[in-house]
């Protein structure tokens, strides 16, 4: 009979994978609630419009990438990213009732059907956070250090965060049409899909990998239009503000005009944070402002700035952790007590194993110098005077004590 394998564009995590996912997930806890953030969890499946409405339907996640079916006449999809979800919560949960701001941090499998390569997968993870209910730059900045500080707690410490401003509606409009005007010429030299933006989204232009637009992009009457300062003075007014709090905390950052990201739900700050670990320059973070967001989806009129980071690329930067060892391993061939022991001190709130096949008293030291801290013997002297010799496997020096001490020698 076949085996039945892994679907492409997934990938097992398998024990010894644990330890830096564990890593990841711990250090997120920590570093968002030192902001004051709380963790949110959504479901994995919502209704097919929210991402439609949210993401925006010229996207490529929303055209290309979505895993959608029909159930009870419903259509549903697997979520490709967590914002449009956590909005979506915030309104449905009068969150907007609560005093702002309202911090919340996510981790979680996310789904989209591209083709599959190193970093990226069809089933990836991000972690992110999204903060409502701020207007000002402020939040802008203390979201941006927040992902700084949450990276280098990951011991990435290599990063450039790249910054620009895409405007408000009414400004991106004046830019829009301009920027449609100089690459009218050169539109039957562009990608298919770049021809598609160009009518229903053309500042995602911008953001096309194809080298053939790419060139195109670069004439000098096109970056012309690029580079010039496009914002109107209330959003030229937040950008300063927002690069004075990133000076004041000591935040390195370049402005970069090209920097759009993929998404619609977009306005004002835009970043990206890339890590030049293992010498090559990796993107590990995408986020900004997006103010439309919850009023889009049917909620009140409220401010919100957010970010997400791909799980697998910071593992791939972080590299192995070590599996931490556990506390004790009863070595002994009378298993009836080798049981007691092992449950005394799993009860006491420490971590111990024993022989479940009862293998030779040599095994068994062989295995326990391979997955524990420290051997625990319990030969016939040791059961017969109510005893356990405890021997340490890093120094292999060991010392015999009465079971009662067995706990204090553990923790010491």
């Amino acid at each position: 009979m076949a085996i039945i394998k892994v679907q492409k564009g997934t990938k097992d995590i398998l024990p010894q994978d644990m330890p830096v996912w564990h890593f990841m997930e711990d250090t997120a806890r920590k570093i968002f609630s030192e902001y004051g953030a709380k963790e949110i969890r959504t479901p994995i499946f919502e209704a097919t419009e929210l991402f439609a409405r949210g993401v925006g339907d010229t996207t490529d996640i929303v055209n290309k990438e979505m895993y959608t079916f029909e159930k009870s006449e419903r259509s549903l999809t697997l979520r490709p990213e967590n914002t449009a979800g956590v909005v979506r919560a915030f309104i449905e949960n009068g969150m907007h009732r609560l005093s702002a701001p309202v911090k919340l941090w996510y981790k979680g499998p996310m789904f989209r059907y591209e083709r599959p390569q190193a970093g990226r997968q069809r089933q990836f993870h991000q972690v992110g956070i999204e903060v409502f209910g701020i207007k000002q730059p402020t939040a802008d900045a203390e979201v941006i250090l927040m992902a700084v500080n949450y990276l280098k707690a990951l011991g990435l410490n290599d990063l450039t965060v790249e910054l620009n401003s895409l405007g408000c509606p009414e400004c991106r409009e004046v830019f829009k049409t301009k920027l449609k005007e100089v690459i009218k010429p050169y539109l039957q030299d562009l990608c298919p899909d770049c021809q598609a933006r160009y009518e229903k989204n053309p500042l995602r232009l911008l953001d096309c990998k194809v080298e053939e637009c790419k060139a195109v992009y670069a004439k000098p009457e096109i970056q012309e239009v690029i580079q010039s300062d496009f914002i109107c003075e209330e959003c030229a007014e937040h950008f300063n503000e927002l690069k004075s709090y990133l000076d004041a905390l000591g935040i390195n950052y370049s402005i970069n005009k090209l920097l759009v990201r993929g998404l619609d739900y977009y306005n004002r700050t835009v970043f990206e944070i890339k890590s030049n670990n293992l010498g090559s320059q990796n993107a590990v973070c995408g986020g900004g402002r997006y103010d439309s967001l919850v009023r889009n989806l049917g909620g009140e009129d409220t401010p919100a700035v957010g970010f997400a980071m791909g799980m697998e690329r910071l593992a791939s930067l972080i590299g192995n952790k070590e599996e931490e060892k556990t506390a004790g391993f009863v070595v002994s061939n009378n298993t009836l007590e080798a049981v007691k022991l092992t449950e005394e001190i799993r009860k006491a709130g420490i971590s111990c194993e024993f022989d479940l096949t009862n293998k030779k008293f040599v095994k068994q030291l062989e295995k326990a110098s391979k997955v524990a801290k420290y051997a625990l013997i319990l030969g016939e002297d040791e059961i017969a005077k109510n005893q356990v010799t405890v021997k340490n496997l890093d120094t292999s020096e060991q010392v015999t004590v009465t079971r009662e001490k067995v706990l204090e020698v553990l923790n010491s």
